[in-house]
């Protein structure tokens, strides 16, 4: 029989359902300081044990592979994961994750990393898949988060990865020389002028209301602005509107200043990144910013450095301004170096535009696939769904992290 015969057969003839129940009750609530809850957790336990084994015995040589599927995957995860292994012939060899909307979401899980999310990364980890993690967010609080859901040990194992601040850097613990990689540091000096110059500028100059409403992430180069109110209110989304407007300008007067001329009209940001990002086109003819040059009007002084800059927008949570030549590809092409992946085939998960960039990177090298949730931005769902179709629900990346481990099974049966 080929795998899809044999997959058929074991959810076909075997409660898969309640094998799975067990072995959520046997990862998840582990015995506590209580008789009758030892005595639970061992009943389930032996029960998990001799349900595997019946499929063990059943499927032969593969059975170790069969019921480690069945405990793990839904039927159609398990088929999903099977018709990936056909297309591509390969399974994952290393998970790149972003967080923030995707492992865990504002939405439905307090946000907080799911408990079911935390223990199948761990699992993962436990089979030696190598981790990386691709953020926006500051490596400390990265860190933090992670060291308090996986612990210590695991986020300091040598195989788990953090590229943080969208690609300014890549944090791999146990690596020697190589554990922090300052990669902002490699970019020419104009352009690192002109972050300097914006930082040193952003909050002192800021009109009252982006000054009281908003503040800095504490970040190590990207500029990114954040409401003081709550993400995704009216609010929210007033102060990053004015803040998107502002950086605008900010950056503006810093490439003048570094390329040593003056726009021959104001607005010149306003009209290229207009031009490069409908959502920005938005903000400006909704604040009335809309630019007074035409794109024709930027000099070519300032287009090659507005080439090199990304200026991005995210509704009601974050303005951000970064390097073009720094984003999360360039931050996961540093850990997989580190981590010694030559031949990388990922599961990408991500929500935004800045994971969009990744998903398109694997597409063009045949370096994996990408996933997102159901509320990720219209591009990105656009992407995932002309490719594999790898959507799933509000706050539970942990359905995907099933697919991708039966993927992962099923591609080492010889």
């Amino acid at each position: 029989m080929n795998r899809h015969e044999l997959l058929y057969r074991l959810y076909e003839d075997h409660d898969t359902e309640t094998l799975r129940s067990y072995q959520a009750l046997v990862d998840l609530f582990p015995p506590v300081d209580s008789r009758v809850a030892l005595e639970y957790w061992e009943t389930a336990s032996e029960e998990l044990e001799e349900r595997k084994n019946t499929i063990q015995t059943e499927f032969s040589g593969a059975g170790g592979t069969f019921a480690e599927v069945a405990a793990l995957a839904t039927r159609e995860q398990a088929f999903s994961a099977l018709d990936l292994y056909t297309k591509y012939d390969r399974g994952v060899n290393v998970l790149v994750l972003d967080v923030d909307e995707t492992l865990r979401s504002a939405g439905n899980t307090d946000n907080e990393i799911p408990r079911e999310t935390l223990h199948l990364l761990t699992r993962f980890h436990e089979s030696g898949m190598p981790i990386v993690i691709c953020t926006g967010q500051t490596l400390e609080n990265v860190k933090g988060f992670l060291i308090q859901g996986l612990g210590n040990e695991m986020v300091h194992s040598g195989t788990l990865s953090i590229v943080y601040e969208a690609g300014t850097g890549a944090f791999t613990p146990g690596q020697g020389a190589d554990t922090k990689q300052l990669l902002y540091e490699e970019l020419d000096t104009d352009i690192q002028d002109v972050f300097s110059r914006i930082r040193s500028r952003v909050l002192p100059n800021a009109p009252r209301r982006i000054r009281e409403g908003s503040h800095l992430q504490g970040n190590e180069f990207n500029i990114t602005l954040k409401p003081n109110s709550e993400t995704g209110s009216d609010r929210a989304r007033e102060v990053i509107d004015a803040g998107l407007v502002y950086e605008l300008d900010l950056l503006e007067e810093s490439v003048a200043a570094v390329v040593g001329e003056e726009p021959p009209v104001p607005g010149v940001t306003h009209a290229y990144y207009a031009a490069q990002d409908p959502e920005i086109q938005t903000v400006l003819e909704t604040t009335d910013s809309q630019p007074e040059a035409s794109l024709s009007a930027v000099p070519a002084a300032f287009e090659a450095v507005f080439e090199r800059i990304d200026v991005a927008y995210y509704e009601a949570d974050a303005a951000e301004i970064g390097s073009l030549e720094l984003n999360k590809v360039a931050g996961i092409e540093a850990a997989l170096d580190v981590l010694g992946i030559d031949d990388p085939f990922a599961l990408i998960m991500g929500d935004s535009k800045s994971d969009l960039r990744m998903m398109r990177w694997a597409e063009e090298n045949d370096a994996g696939i990408g996933a997102a949730p159901e509320h990720a931005s219209r591009d990105v769902l656009d992407h995932v769904r002309a490719t594999d179709e790898l959507v799933f629900d509000r706050g539970n990346a942990a359905e995907m992290l099933r697919t991708a481990y039966a993927m992962r099974e099923l591609a080492d049966l010889e």
